[in-house]
C-alpha cells in the first residue's frame, strides 16, 4: 500500500510539473510578441503636455497615444498575438483515475492520457492565427490614422473660425470708423442721417453674427477635445496658435501608386486573404484524424498491470469537411472581392480630394493675388469719394461687405485645403504621423503567414 501512495504522489508530481511546461513557438510568434511589446510601450506614456505653444503636430502626437479608439484597436491586436499561443499548443493533458470496489478495492488504477491532433493541424492554426493578428495590427494602424485626421479635421475649422472673428472684429471696427465718418458728414450737412442709421444696422448685424460665432466656438472646442480623447470632465485643452499650411503639388499616379502599396486598409484587407487561405488550410487538414494516448496503471496488482490506451478520431463525415473547405473557401472569395471593392474606392476618393485640393488653390490664388488687392482698393476709392460727397454711402456699404465676404471666402479656401490635404495625405496615401506608434515596416513577414 505504501508503495502504491508513492506511485500515486509520483505520478501527481509528475502531471504538475507539466503545468509548468511552455510549448514551442510558432513561426513569427515572437516577433509579433515582440512588436506588441514595443508597441505598447509607446501608448499612454511620455504624452506632450498640450501649451499654448504645443504645435498641430504635438496635439496630433498626444492623441495617436491616448485616444481610447486607439487603445482599443491595440488591445485587440495584443489580444490577437495571444491567441497564436492558444492556437499552436497541444490540449491540456488528463489525470485519469479508476478503480473497482466491492466490499474491498480491488483495483486502484491512475493513468494519463493526451490528446495529439493529427499532423500539421498545430502549425495550420498557429498560420492562421498569425495571419489573423497581422490584419488585427493593420486595423490598429488604420485606427491611428483616422485619429490624427480627426485631430486635424477639428483642429483647422477651429483655428479658421478664430481667423473669421478676427475679420469680423477687424470689419466691426472698420463700421466704427464708417459710422464716424457719416456722422461727420451728417453734421457738414454733406450726408443725411440715414447714412449714419445704415452703417450703425451693418455693425449690429456683424456684432451680433460675431456673438454667434464665439457661441459656437465651444462646440467646436468640444469636436478638438474629443479628438483628442480627453474626457469630459478633464480640462479644456489649450488650441494651437498657429495653423501649419501645405502647399505641397502631388502627381496623382504616384500617389494612388503609394497608396496602393501602404494604405493600411488595404494592409489590413490583403491580411484577411491570407487568414482566409489559412482557414483554408486548416479546414483541408480537417481530414486527418487526432489521436489520444496514455495509460493506466493497476497498483493494486502484483506485479502491477500496465494498460495503454489509443485511440483515434474518425472523420467519416465528409459532407460536414466538405462544407468547412467550401466556407473557408468564400471566406476567401468575400475578402478578395472586399479588397478589390476598397481599392476602386480609393482610386475615387483619391480622385476627389486631389480635386478639392485643386480647387482650393485656384481659389486662393484668385483671392489672394486679384481679388482681395482690389476688394481693399475699391473700398479705399469709395471711402475717399464718400469724403468728397461724390458717392453714396451705400456704395461705401457695398464695398465693405464685398472685402469682408472675400476674406471669409479667403478662410473656407484654406479650410478645405487642409482638411482634403489631412484626408489624402493620412486616410488614402497612408502616410502616418510624425511620431505615430506604429512599426517601422509594415511589410508582411513571411514568418507570420
Amino acid at each position: 500500500m505504501k508503495r502504491s501512495r508513492q506511485l500515486i504522489l509520483a505520478a501527481l508530481a509528475t502531471v504538475l510539473g507539466a503545468t509548468g511546461c511552455r510549448g514551442l513557438p510558432a513561426a513569427g510568434e515572437k516577433s509579433a510578441r515582440r512588436d506588441s511589446a514595443a508597441i505598447g510601450g509607446q501608448l499612454q506614456t511620455n504624452l506632450p503636455a498640450l501649451s499654448a505653444e504645443s504645435t498641430l503636430r504635438d496635439a496630433v502626437n498626444f492623441s495617436v497615444r491616448n485616444h481610447p479608439l486607439v487603445i482599443a484597436a491595440y488591445a485587440d491586436w495584443a489580444a490577437s498575438v495571444e491567441n497564436i499561443t492558444v492556437a499552436r499548443s497541444l490540449p491540456d493533458p488528463k489525470l485519469t483515475f479508476e478503480l473497482y470496489a466491492a466490499d474491498i478495492v480491488s483495483s486502484l488504477m491512475p493513468g494519463f492520457m493526451a490528446d495529439i491532433p493529427g499532423p500539421g493541424k498545430l502549425s495550420a492554426r498557429a498560420a492562421a492565427a498569425s495571419a489573423e493578428s497581422r490584419a488585427k495590427y493593420f486595423q490598429f494602424a488604420t485606427a491611428v490614422q483616422q485619429t490624427a485626421f480627426e485631430v486635424e479635421k477639428s483642429f483647422y475649422p477651429l483655428h479658421f473660425l478664430d481667423e473669421k472673428l478676427r475679420v469680423n472684429r477687424q470689419t466691426l471696427a472698420l463700421l466704427t470708423e464708417l459710422e464716424a465718418l457719416a456722422r461727420a458728414q451728417n453734421e457738414t450737412g454733406q450726408a443725411m442721417l440715414q447714412d449714419v442709421l445704415r452703417a450703425q444696422i451693418e455693425r449690429e448685424k456683424l456684432s451680433t453674427e460675431t456673438a454667434n460665432l464665439e457661441d459656437s466656438r465651444h462646440v467646436s472646442l468640444a469636436q478638438f477635445k474629443a479628438a483628442l480623447g480627453l474626457q469630459p470632465d478633464q480640462a479644456d485643452p489649450p488650441v494651437p496658435a498657429t495653423a501649419e499650411f501645405t502647399e505641397t503639388q502631388w502627381n496623382e499616379e504616384d500617389l494612388l501608386t503609394g497608396a496602393l502599396k501602404q494604405n493600411p486598409r488595404l494592409k489590413a484587407m490583403e491580411a484577411e486573404i491570407r487568414t482566409a487561405d489559412a482557414a483554408i488550410r486548416v479546414a483541408r487538414k480537417e481530414k486527418i484524424p487526432d489521436f489520444s494516448a496514455g495509460g493506466e496503471v493497476d497498483v493494486k496488482a502484483s506485479p502491477f498491470i500496465w494498460n495503454p490506451q489509443l485511440s483515434m478520431t474518425l472523420p467519416i463525415w465528409r459532407d460536414k469537411i466538405a462544407a468547412e473547405i467550401a466556407a473557408a473557401q468564400n471566406g476567401k472569395r468575400a475578402a478578395e472581392a472586399r479588397l478589390s471593392a476598397e481599392q476602386i474606392a480609393l482610386a475615387v476618393d483619391l480622385a476627389e480630394q486631389t480635386y478639392l485640393i485643386r480647387e482650393a488653390g485656384r481659389e486662393l490664388a484668385l483671392l489672394r493675388e486679384r481679388v482681395l488687392p482690389r476688394a481693399r482698393q475699391s473700398l479705399a476709392i469709395a471711402r475717399a469719394a464718400y469724403r468728397s460727397g461724390r458717392v453714396d454711402f451705400l456704395n461705401v456699404i457695398e464695398d465693405e461687405r464685398s472685402l469682408l465676404n472675400f476674406q471669409l471666402d479667403e478662410i473656407a479656401a484654406q479650410t478645405q485645403r487642409e482638411i482634403a490635404r489631412a484626408e489624402l495625405t493620412l486616410l488614402i496615401a497612408g502616410v502616418p504621423p510624425e511620431n505615430a506608434p506604429l512599426l517601422k515596416t509594415n511589410h508582411s513577414k513571411t514568418d507570420d503567414l
